[in-house]
């Protein structure tokens, strides 16, 4: 009888010390590290695969190391210029030190996106409104490498930072508008002129070679009335030159 009850008790601490290293295996994904800490001490980084945590000593905590997206909250800032606007943008980054990530800063995530949005109201005011709204690229690559200073102590990589909006008040949108409409005015106008002053040098060079060459004019007014007969609606006035008044004048004289 007391041997039957000794192997019934046994088979129960054996099946609870089966159930408890079941219980303490943990399986970490190709995506995941794993930061292993014993006593609260830091031991390592596990790779995917299973790995065997020993109950009470050592906890495990699974670090997520694909790149993620992080949309930063609208931000009110003032550029150089004194322009207020509300910008937008996106944070691309990946955790490449698990232990730092855990060790280092509290809540990676909430630090790195909080650190962006500090970071991006303070670069917006070292730029005028025109650099803010033509170099878009330059302004983002800005934000990337200050933040990427202090996210590296904390095992995180930035991989890109991207501007979504920028957001103007609607009197500066109204400023801006007529600003182009000028400028395109501007542009017309220049380019009329350029045209008028061709048109006039191309106007006198035939004009040259019209009163140099001998008979080229009557040949101008005859091509002229020409083209006019085409019309039976015009009225064709004739220019006489003045050398035929003369000889009829003086065919009257004699």
């Amino acid at each position: 009888m007391e041997f039957g009850f000794f192997l019934t008790c046994l088979s129960v601490i054996g099946f609870l010390f089966f159930l408890m290293i079941i219980g303490n295996i943990r399986v970490i994904n190709e995506y995941e590290r794993g930061v292993l800490f014993t006593f609260g001490r830091f031991s390592k980084v596990v790779g995917p695969g299973l790995t065997f945590v020993i109950p009470i000593a050592q906890r495990l905590s699974k670090i997520d190391i694909r790149t993620k997206t992080v949309d930063l909250a609208e931000q009110e800032a003032i550029t150089k210029d004194n322009v207020s606007t509300k910008i937008s943008a996106v944070l691309y980054y990946k955790i490449n030190d698990a232990a730092k990530s855990i060790i280092i800063v509290e809540s990676s995530a909430w630090a790195t996106s909080q650190l962006a949005e500090t970071t991006m109201r303070t670069i917006v005011g070292e730029f005028s409104l025109d650099e803010l709204l033509a170099h878009r690229n330059k302004v983002a690559q800005k934000i990337e490498e200050i933040v990427e200073k202090t996210t590296e102590e904390w095992g995180i990589e930035i991989q890109g930072v991207e501007l979504k909006d920028v957001i103007l008040p609607d009197t500066m949108k109204r400023t801006i508008a007529k600003q182009a409409e000028a400028e395109r005015e501007k542009r017309a106008t220049i380019i009329n002129s350029e045209g008028e002053v061709i048109a006039s040098q191309n106007l006198a060079r035939a004009a040259k070679t019209m009163a140099t060459a001998p008979g080229a004019l009557h040949l101008r007014t005859l091509n002229s009335i020409n083209d006019i007969s085409s019309d039976q609606s015009n009225t064709v006035v004739f220019a006489v030159p003045m050398e035929i008044l003369r000889a009829l004048d003086g065919f009257k004289k004699k």
